[in-house]
């Protein structure tokens, strides 16, 4: 007895052991298919039909195992699913059609009832027998209720087994002959259930059962499973909330639950059952890949077209940089005229011979009288750059720089004319599929922003400015200060030569009156070498000029670039927003299409693991005499 008692202990654990083998699988299966959903109706090309598949296999991942009950109203469908659950107002019942839309009973931890707009209601409850199995209850099948067929039709193909249903004092008519020959045109496994036996005798129900089981045999060719069963009974059996065991069984609903049970410990029936889903799953899959591999190889063609695009805005973009880069190098040229001429009028300031003017001059400013000298009220410097013409090219500067914004906007309203016939061209030849998704209208700017360029110019102008009066100020004072300390300087020359003449010889011995002599004539000297501190101060202020000059060359055409820069950017934005539906099409088609084979191939992949898990269901079962198959 202790052997048989572990036996059974053992059988349990092993039964134990599957269910939750099988239930895990069948949860990855109901996960991946669920993603595999969100993906599959964004792919191209891929058919209605391989979707619908796809939904098919994801209710039966969701379903552990499905019993459909089918057959004529009144036929006592729902009196036998409210008797499994022993609830006796589960489903309504009564002599006219009750049922208008499909039921599926599955296991939930609260009773609830769920309505959708698919003509299909869930109802869940807390039964055991649910835990193992999700029954559905159907509409009737009479041809006067043509929905209700249409419907019961549509969702047979879902279910593992069909149980017929039909009356014992109306069994085996013409029109269920009929019925059980369109159901075994499903390929699915069927199982007669004969209802009411309770009002026969148990000669009368067994005479029942070999007359149906004769008429199919005569009419379709095969022997079917019979089942003699009593709603009534079963529910009797239910009565004060126990169950009277040889009531139960005497009312022959107990062999649903014995089916159910030999159906889920059968390890290669349940692979089979997992199998099924899991092969579609893969099929679909494969189909789907295929269609993105299609896609993308289409795809290649329209992203040449968007780096064709990339490629011309390049293009586009360097040759207006380029027209920038002349007008700079125009401005430069402007500049250096400027600095040669300004570099000339200094020197022409500071040359040598203009040595002893400078003395003069600076002779006059200690004494104040050079302000009275001047004419006209200008500085020498500043007449000396008019003489050179010095600021004449800058006159030029804004004729050059005005040239520039003309050159842009006629480049840019010409690429963008450009672009956009040829993306439209490219558009009409896409195909109808891809054309259709195009968002918006490839078109030109209806205006053109010009302000960019004009805003810059006060700036350029007080650069020019400053280029043209800050200079010479400066100049003209580095000039009078130049003279001054020449003049100071052979001022003290000449006053320590005098009291050298004029008082030599009381200080030096007549022997010595000849270094007198050589010290006075050192003084002249460098009287005369103090000339060349005009020319040499002329130097460092034409190289400082220049240096200046260059600065403020560079200031300008940062200045101006940085603006060209921004009107070019603002250019480059009115091509790709001309295009923009086009290539955002091609972008947005690119990511969906590198997203969707990323997604697939990661369930191919999850598909294999589930394969393996599934060949090896049921294998580690260690009790003696009883393996996986």
């Amino acid at each position: 007895m202790r052997g048989v008692g572990w036996t059974k202990l053992a059988l349990a654990n092993v039964e134990t052991k599957l269910a939750t083998e099988y239930e895990n699988i069948r949860r990855r299966q109901y996960e991946l298919i669920s993603g595999l959903l969100d993906v599959l109706p964004k792919v191209d090309n891929l058919g209605e039909d391989r979707i619908n598949q796809t939904r098919d296999a994801l209710f039966h991942a969701d379903h552990p195992f499905l019993i459909v009950l089918v057959g004529p109203f009144s036929s006592g469908k729902s009196s036998i699913l409210n008797a499994l659950l022993g609830e006796t107002e589960m489903l309504p019942i009564g002599p006219v059609p009750t049922t208008d839309r499909i039921t599926i009973l599955r296991y939930g931890d609260q009773p609830q009832r769920m309505t959708s707009g698919a003509e299909v209601d869930t109802l869940l409850y807390p039964s055991q027998l649910l835990q193992k199995v999700s029954l559905v209850d159907t509409p009737g099948l009479e041809s006067i209720f043509q929905r209700h067929e249409e419907i019961t039709r549509k969702f047979l193909h879902r279910s593992d087994v069909v149980l017929l249903v039909m009356l014992a004092t109306q069994a085996m008519t013409a029109r269920n002959l009929e019925y059980l020959q369109t159901l075994r045109e499903y390929g699915k496994k069927v199982i007669l259930v004969i209802n009411q036996t309770d009002l026969l005798t148990g000669e009368e129900a067994e005479t029942v059962r070999e007359y149906v089981i004769e008429q199919s045999q005569t009419h379709l060719g095969f022997r079917p499973d019979v089942w003699l069963v009593s709603a009534r009974e079963g529910l009797a059996a239910r009565q004060h909330g126990e169950l009277d065991k040889s009531g139960w069984k005497a009312s022959g609903l107990s062999r649903i639950e014995e089916y159910v049970d030999d159906q889920l410990n059968d390890v290669e029936r349940l692979r089979q059952k997992l199998q099924t889903p899991l092969q579609i799953t893969r099929n679909v899959t494969q189909a789907a890949l295929d269609a993105v591999r299609v896609n993308q190889a289409a795809l290649d063609q329209y992203q040449g077209i968007s780096a064709n695009i990339e490629q011309q805005l390049q293009a586009q973009k360097r040759e207006q940089e380029k027209i920038v880069r002349e007008i700079d190098t125009e401005i430069s040229d402007h500049f250096g005229a400027a600095a040669m001429r300004g570099s000339e009028a200094i020197r022409d300031l500071f040359r040598f011979s203009n040595a002893l003017r400078s003395l003069w001059g600076g002779l006059l400013e200690l004494i104040g009288l050079s302000g009275l000298l001047k004419r006209g009220g200008r500085g020498v410097v500043q007449r000396a750059f008019e003489a050179r013409q010095a600021f004449v090219p800058f006159d030029e500067l804004p004729r050059t720089v005005d040239k520039l914004a003309p050159r842009l906007e006629g480049k840019d309203v010409h690429d963008v004319e450009d672009l956009v016939k040829y993306a439209r061209k490219e558009i009409d030849n896409l195909p109808d599929a891809i054309r259709s998704k195009v968002i918006g209208s490839v078109q030109p700017p209806l205006k053109y922003d010009r302000t960019l360029l004009q805003q810059v110019k006060p700036d350029l102008e007080a650069i020019e400015t400053e280029a043209r009066q800050v200079e010479t100020d400066r100049l003209d004072q580095s000039r009078r200060n130049a003279m001054l300390y020449l003049a100071v300087f052979e001022l003290l020359l000449v006053i320590f030569g005098i009291v050298l003449l004029g008082g030599g010889s009381n200080f030096l011995p007549p022997d010595q009156r000849e270094i007198g002599l050589l010290l006075l004539i050192f003084l002249i000297g460098l009287g005369v070498l103090a000339l060349l501190f005009m020319p040499l101060r002329g130097r460092l202020l034409e190289s400082a000029y220049t240096n200046r000059m260059l600065k403020l060359q560079n200031k300008y055409i940062d200045t101006l670039t940085r603006s060209a820069d921004k009107q070019i950017d603002y250019g480059l934005r009115l091509r790709r927003d001309a295009v923009l539906p086009l290539t955002r099409l091609i972008d947005a088609q690119t990511q969906i299409q590198t997203e969707q084979l990323s997604k697939l191939q990661s369930a191919m992949q999850e598909i294999n693991s589930i394969e393996t898990a599934l060949a090896s269901m049921g294998g580690k079962r260690w009790l003696p005499g009883v393996r996986g198959q």
